[in-house]
């Protein structure tokens, strides 16, 4: 049952380019992890646009946590966390210090009260130390927990992750997996990795904007496999 905690997504259409990316998707997300998988082109990332103000619909509903999101304005974007796949297309300022500051701002912080708790809100997270670095100056690693850190900092009920382990090695990859376990929000995760889905609660595969499977990960995951094979 939908509650103040959940996503709905009540009879969705969008159409992009003459094409439906998502067509009459209803789905009601409350579970702590959420995996989303599917092939290229299956609505993933379209949908999770969605959450946060980056889409409209053409049809249907989307309510995130008791925000109805066509009319939520700036509010949307504070309750929805957003980490994308490449970290350059997040990241503004030159400087980490900078990055933090921008994000307490757009939190509703004054100013100069948002340039004086960059370097405390970095130390929260064990890295007051990075708070002069160039941005440029740090590894793909690094700039995708900076964009985290960024993002946490706005405090936001819900986080989504497209694509974060892309451009990580393995090590990286496994202590953004660790990080994000340990994280209070809900979590909305797309990634083809699909063990990472291990310990999440629910995956739910999108196929031509549909839900063709919903459930468990083992279950979800086994059919996704199967049917990847007779695309192969």
């Amino acid at each position: 049952m939908p509650n103040a905690s959940s996503i709905l997504l009540d009879n969705v259409t969008l159409v992009r380019g003459g094409r439906r990316v998502l067509d009459g998707l209803s789905l009601a997300l409350c579970e702590r992890r959420i995996g989303l998988i599917g092939t290229n082109g299956s609505g993933k990332s379209s949908l999770v646009r969605l959450l946060n103000g980056l889409l409209a619909t053409d049809e249907g509903r989307v309510v995130v946590h008791g925000i109805d999101a066509s009319e939520a304005g700036e509010q949307l974007p504070r309750t929805v966390g957003f980490i994308f796949q490449n970290p350059d297309h997040q990241i503004i300022f030159p400087t980490v210090a900078e990055e933090i500051a921008f994000s307490l701002e757009q939190a509703g912080h004054p100013r100069r009260e948002a340039r004086r708790e960059a370097v405390p809100a970095l130390a929260r997270f064990g890295r007051a130390h990075w708070a002069e670095r160039p941005v440029h100056a740090l590894s793909e690693g690094e700039k995708q927990f900076l964009c985290i850190i960024a993002v946490l900092v706005m405090e936001p009920a819900v986080l989504v992750f497209d694509e974060p382990f892309s451009s990580l090695d393995l090590p990286t990859r496994r202590r953004l997996e660790a990080l994000i376990a340990t994280l209070p929000q809900q979590v909305l995760l797309i990634a083809h990795e699909l063990d990472a889905f291990a310990t999440y609660e629910r995956v739910v595969w999108l196929h031509e904007g549909r839900v063709r499977g919903d459930g468990p990960p083992a279950e979800v995951i086994a059919a996704y496999r199967a049917f990847a094979e007779t695309l192969a």
